[in-house]
């Protein structure tokens, strides 16, 4: 119990100096005239004046507050490395006995993970978070168990009511590797080479190594090894291999000792852009479809078109030198000899041999295939001939064989069973917006009037079918290379709109994509569209059926998934990852990685364990920064402003804070008796006065006298 006097006036407190400074000018007075009784009188307009501040005392009834102690445990995936974990666990039980052992001492501790969006280790704002909730009159001390490295310092307190200490987990010997890619564009130029920085770096106490391996892997594919020096940037020129998404990992092996492999790897992603399409067209003969292969190359302007058509076959002989039948000489040696690897498609359409490209320009053609090149014919009655182009080297790579059979009768094309999965056919019968015929059969396509009766070759896909399902459209894979054979010449009836026309440009253009190895065009593909956390895996297949998925971890964990078909050769689930970083996904013999947020989180761009980020914030407060490998450290109490750590030990503020739970106010001066006292004190000196005055009246007449 703790007890005050204090003052509760009756009346203004201007009011009451004004009374006081009248009474004090009568108490001069009087003194000054040497009047009688002017202490008794002081004393009555003292007591008046002291009833009318009305003292009281007051009697605290009072409980005392424990002092608290804050503890923020760093569980972040950086704490995770090593034995980091096992020494906050340590800390963290220490910390627990050293306060329960000083009395009316409390501990409140708090649980950080890893920030949201990978913001990293945002230990300040978890810090000012729980100074908020708590009383600041009652923290004794802060400990944060960390690591030290805390992403989020521009949000450190301004101001910290007690000592602040950190108790440092990792060892003094942890070292690490990291690979670094800088400069990686969103988008590149076929054909012209990407420039990336590379950058291995060893953090921390790293043995001495010059060079590293390097793996450089393309869509998923076996690496590339190479050798890159350490801590030195590195230009990397890479040439895309394919249009559209192309998905770079680059990885170096982990070692023996490192804190972790999860900075390692990276992965960028490029969207390959071609500047031009260069397309050679061979026509065979003047016809109504040649006029619409070319305006259908030329009305897409990143198409750079050659276009050789034979005017003057030479069995028309009149006696012209073959050498003046056109207006410049045609390069066909330069063209089909020497630049024939420039072009990216080459379409024969209607040509049969004639003797004007030799059998050396044609197998020229075939090589050009078998290097990764792509060829489409577009067959007539010329392909079922006896100069048919099958019958010439470049037959030894085309997907079916003429049976010299033509079929003269109009025919609907459709979509088989296998096309209904391939990427080049699948959802064609959608393009027009007329999905049935009107006898509700099939796609609802014009006629073509044409068809070459062609047996298929063992390794060639069917995908479209004409008169009794015989094969129509043809793809086959020839070693690098890829062709295709339409068995007829019947496909510009689409673009002339005859019976309502079809979809001949979209055909055209997955044709000319899936030649030129566009990977959204590939028949088997293991894909992921990421959204934050969740990705949505695709599989698409020329099977009937896929496998469970094999997804690895950033952690090196697996976790088995099974899709779901959607659509025919389409299979797909949504899940949720745990964690950002690199993820590898494998179905069969098809592979492919992804990274959620960054292939290396912020957590692992920096691992070596340091007090210097926390330093600055620890010294305003005269705490310390402990090695928890070091030993941990007791807990004894500091004045405020003195040092607050010393060898083995860390220091707290006592707080003495306290909790009022009952008040309770009596006057000291009861109005009664304050009247009593200042009547009692004027009657006195009334009477006083009284007596005096006689005296002072015989003394005055016996002077007179």
């Amino acid at each position: 119990m703790i007890g005050q006097v204090i003052l509760d006036p009756l009346v203004p407190w201007v009011v009451l100096y004004g009374l006081a400074a009248l009474a004090l000018g009568g108490l001069i007075v009087a003194v000054w005239r040497r009047l009688s009784g002017w202490a008794l009188r002081a004393l009555a307009a003292l007591v008046i004046l002291g009833a009318m501040a009305n003292p009281s005392l007051q009697r605290d009834e009072r409980d005392r507050l424990s002092d608290i102690v804050i503890a923020v445990i760093d569980e972040s995936a950086s704490q995770r490395l090593s034995d980091r974990g096992a020494q906050s666990t340590a800390a963290l039980e220490h910390l627990r006995a050293e306060v329960a052992a000083r009395p009316d001492t409390e501990l409140r501790e708090v649980v950080l993970g890893d920030g949201a969006d990978n913001a990293g280790t945002e230990l300040m704002t978890a810090l000012s978070g729980v100074l908020a909730e708590e009383p600041q009159a009652r923290i004794a001390g802060m400990v944060l168990i960390t690591d030290g490295r805390v992403h989020d310092m521009s949000a450190a307190p301004a101001r910290l009511p007690a000592p602040l200490h950190v108790l440092l987990s990792g060892r003094d010997g942890d070292w690490d590797r990291r690979l670094v890619v800088k400069n990686a564009p969103a988008f590149a130029i076929l054909g012209e080479p990407v420039s990336l920085t590379l950058r291995i770096e060893d953090q921390g106490a790293a043995p001495e190594t010059r060079f590293v391996d390097l793996g450089i892997a393309i869509d998923g594919g076996p690496p590339l090894a190479f050798q890159m020096p350490v801590n030195r940037d590195v230009e990397l020129p890479i040439d895309l291999p394919h249009g559209g998404l192309n998905v770079l990992q680059f990885s170096t092996p982990a070692q023996e000792g490192e804190l972790t492999d999860r900075n390692n790897d990276a992965v960028i992603q490029i969207n390959g852009v071609r500047d031009r399409l260069r397309v050679l067209l061979v026509s065979g003969e003047p016809h109504a479809g040649e006029r619409t292969w070319r305006n259908l190359l030329k009305s897409d302007r990143a198409v750079d078109l050659v276009h050789f058509t034979i005017l003057r076959p030479p069995e028309k002989q009149d006696g012209v030198p073959v050498n003046e039948l056109s207006l410049i000489a045609f390069p066909t040696r330069e063209l089909f000899l020497e630049k024939v690897d420039e072009f990216d498609l080459i379409i024969f359409d209607r040509y049969k041999r004639r003797g004007i490209l030799p059998s050396l320009y044609l197998e020229s053609v075939a090589d050009y295939v078998r290097a990764g090149g792509a060829v489409l014919v577009s067959a007539g009655p010329d392909y079922a001939s006896a100069d048919s182009l099958y019958r010439s080297p470049l037959g030894a790579v085309l997907p079916g064989a003429p049976t010299a059979r033509v079929y003269e009768e109009g025919f609907t094309p459709q979509i088989t069973e296998l096309g209904q999965r391939h990427p080049v056919t699948e959802g064609l019968d959608q393009v027009t917006g007329r999905t049935v015929d009107e006898d509700g059969e099939g796609p609802g396509w014009g006629r073509w009037l044409r068809q070459i009766d062609v047996e298929p070759s063992a390794g060639s896909d069917v995908v479209m079918s004409g008169i009794d399902a015989q094969p129509l459209l043809m793809l086959e894979r020839v070693d690098e290379g890829r062709v295709a054979l339409l068995a007829s010449d019947h496909a510009w009836l689409w673009d002339r709109g005859f019976e309502g026309g079809g979809p001949q440009l979209e055909l055209l253009r997955r044709l000319a994509h899936w030649m030129m190895k566009e990977p959204e065009l590939e028949e088997e593909t293991l894909t992921v569209e990421p959204t934050g956390l969740t990705m949505r895996i695709l599989r698409r297949t020329l099977q009937d059926s896929v496998g469970a998925v094999t997804i690895t971890h950033p952690d090196g964990t697996e976790s088995t998934v099974t899709l779901d078909e959607v659509a025919p050769g389409r299979h797909a689930l949504s899940w949720e990852a745990p964690e950002v970083g690199l993820y590898r996904l494998r179905e069969g013999e098809v592979e492919t990685v992804i990274a959620l947020g960054p292939a290396a989180p912020r957590e692992f761009e920096q691992t070596i364990a340091t007090g210097e980020t926390l330093g600055a914030v620890v010294a305003q407060t005269n705490g310390a920064v402990v090695r928890i490998e070091e030993g941990l450290p007791s807990l004894r109490a500091v004045r405020a402003g003195r040092p607050a750590a010393g060898r083995g030990w860390i220091g707290l503020t006592p707080r003495d804070a306290y909790r009022t739970v009952d008040v309770s106010v009596m006057p000291l001066l009861p109005e009664w008796l304050a009247l009593l006292l200042a009547g009692a004190l004027v009657i006195g000196a009334w009477l006083f006065e009284g007596r005096r005055s006689p005296r002072l009246r015989d003394a005055g007449a016996t002077r007179g006298r």
